[in-house]
């Protein structure tokens, strides 16, 4: 029987970029599928098994309430909607056709990103209109405070390697600034690692990626405080019901949270060592330096920093990173600061041996090689 990579012909995959959407995320345990296949040979209440899974999750960690949606995207959107409609029934089905002007959403102007889709078109999905705090490289709380007006109806925080970090008010800060205002925070942190701490800064609404550091199947998690959790799953008889996961992915993601919590997950410290060899190795490449760097975002992660001096390559590193994504695997990295010379390797994803594969393949390439 061939694979999968032969039926549909398809590319097989390095991934040296991350827990990224565009690659599917992240691939999850034996354990994790199989609670997707019970969930999909099964029939269930579905009202009856959001509640109960969403009970059972808030218990394990500890929060007030707990909904699974399908994903972190779908998060965004339904819980501005879920602020802006509350408990009220002719908003929940006429959101997008009944004129609001008490829908203002403030965020940072430094979280204001492209994470693959515009925050902001999240934001418009759930009804809401947002409005920039502070400047793209500075946002303190009294600026925040500043971008509330009498129209407002969340502030909106986005933690993320994708903001800008320099300058930016903390979440506890920002929940202070909603507190003294009376207004809900919802913190989108889909990639992060931590599923309490922004709960305990006193954020009323945080969502999480399902595949990402959870490594579920494809889902999203919002955790917070009442009743506002209870206003998000309400939206699933409004515009969530167009981002309904299924049963499958509500039995998966609790499962994933389940071994999540208990698992012994890699530390930054074992990824430098995992990737020593291939950081001596790029060193020896002429125009090539290579380094550890650890996230911008303050998570335990390392990862290699590739620096390709063009002027001796004689190769625009944007052109190399298209190239290694045209052999035998696509090789991708994060690419991010490409136009200067640099892209990043992340090694949660990759074993020791598909980090030399890496070496040779970029190696080939700067050689003017076939790539492997």
């Amino acid at each position: 029987m061939s694979s999968v990579y032969e039926k549909y012909q398809v590319k097989p995959v390095i991934n040296a970029s991350g827990r990224m959407t565009i690659l599917g995320v992240s691939t999850p345990s034996d354990a994790v599928v199989d609670a997707v296949t019970q969930g999909m040979q099964h029939y269930f209440e579905m009202h009856d098994l959001v509640e109960k899974t969403g009970q059972y999750i808030a218990r394990l960690l500890e929060t007030e309430a707990a909904t699974i949606v399908s994903c972190a995207s779908a998060g965004i959107a339904q819980s501005v909607a879920a602020v802006l409609a509350k408990d009220d029934d002719w908003l929940l089905t006429h959101l997008h056709e009944t004129p609001l002007t008490d829908n203002e959403i403030v965020l940072p102007k430094g979280h204001n990103v492209n994470f693959g889709a515009p925050v902001g078109a999240m934001v418009a999905l759930g009804g809401g209109r947002l409005v920039e705090a502070g400047y793209a490289n500075e946002c303190s709380a009294r600026q925040l405070a500043a971008a509330i007006t009498p129209h407002t109806a969340a502030v909106l925080y986005i933690k993320s390697h994708h903001c800008v970090q320099k300058s930016m008010l903390t979440v506890s800060e920002a929940a202070q600034v909603a507190r003294e205002h009376q207004l809900p925070l919802i913190v989108d942190a889909a990639a992060e690692e931590d599923l309490r701490c922004y709960y305990q800064a006193g954020a009323d609404l945080v969502i999480y990626s399902g595949a990402k550091a959870l490594e579920g199947p494809t889902s999203g998690l919002v955790i917070g405080r009442q009743p506002w959790v209870g206003w998000v799953q309400r939206q699933s008889g409004g515009i969530g019901r167009a981002m309904k996961v299924g049963k499958e992915g509500i039995l998966g993601l609790a499962c994933a949270i389940e071994q999540y919590l208990h698992a012994q997950h890699e530390t930054g410290q074992q990824m430098v060592a995992k990737m020593a060899p291939f950081i001596e190795a790029l060193n020896q490449l002429d125009g090539v330096q290579a380094r550890v760097v650890w996230d911008a975002a303050g998570r335990d992660i390392a990862r290699a920093e590739i620096t390709f001096n063009e002027a001796i390559t004689g190769l625009p590193t944007g052109q190399l990173l298209e190239q290694l994504k045209q052999g035998e695997h696509a090789i991708y990295f994060r690419g991010y600061k490409a136009n200067s010379g640099i892209v990043e390797a992340d090694v949660r994803s990759v074993d020791a041996q598909q980090l030399m594969t890496i070496f040779h393949s970029i190696r080939a390439v700067l050689n003017k090689e076939t790539t492997a």
